[in-house]
């Protein structure tokens, strides 16, 4: 393989589904069909020689039933302020054009979807503490999403849950879990609220996903 590249990505996602989305649990959706939007900021990567740290990304899906029956609809939206080296890096790895095929969620994903929108570069507002569960996103024209740990209802307290996936996923090894609000408008339309939203780091390079310990993980001790 030609192409030499790393993208890790502290990443909120929002999709429709009750608290017990289906993707990560083997089960079906909630609702029969997908939607959902990924929003991340690059803390490390590059393409090549090209360094991609620091630039916003957001990949936008909607299936009219369950993901594996295919037929979705994506937009992909990248941080205006990165280069056309950049802009080319990034779209490569998060259309799934980059890497061994179905070994990292944009590659599965692209392979389900049956149009792809041309893809947009605009300012991505992204504020997230993975820790805390919180999020913001506004993405003019296109997107404003927020998520929040979900209370729990006797005390009032934020409920902790956390999903590690030591093998078998081919999206992260380990996911904090809140609830999130998201309106899409433009070329995909939805919108969903009180629903799954995580918040993980997305490690992958050209050979798949990394596995190693995240640093959301640091509150377990050595």
């Amino acid at each position: 393989m030609s192409d030499q590249w790393l993208f890790k990505s502290e990443t909120y996602d929002n999709c429709n589904c009750d608290v017990n989305c289906g993707c990560q649990f083997n089960l079906p959706s909630t609702h029969g069909y997908c939607q959902t939007a990924f929003v991340g900021h690059l803390i490390e990567g590059h393409f090549n020689d090209t360094p991609l740290a620091g630039l916003n990304w957001a990949a936008i899906y909607k299936w009219p039933g369950e993901i594996k029956y295919g037929e979705g609809k994506r937009v992909l939206v990248i941080d205006e302020r990165a280069d056309e080296a950049q802009r080319r890096g990034i779209e490569s790895i998060i259309s799934g054009e980059a890497g061994e095929p179905m070994s990292n969620m944009f590659s599965v994903f692209a392979s389900t979807c049956s149009e792809c929108c041309d893809t947009l570069f605009l300012p991505i507002a992204l504020e997230a503490e993975l820790e805390r569960r919180t999020a913001t996103v506004a993405i003019p024209g296109v997107l404003q999403s927020s998520g929040r740990p979900i209370i729990n209802e006797f005390n009032g307290e934020p409920f902790h849950i956390a999903l590690a996936r030591p093998s078998g996923s081919f999206e992260f090894t380990y996911a904090e879990i809140g609830q999130g609000n998201t309106t899409v408008t433009g070329d995909i339309e939805m919108s969903y609220s009180d629903s799954w939203a995580h918040f993980c780091i997305h490690h992958f390079n050209q050979d798949g996903v990394v596995r190693e310990r995240s640093r959301l993980t640091a509150w377990l001790g050595v």
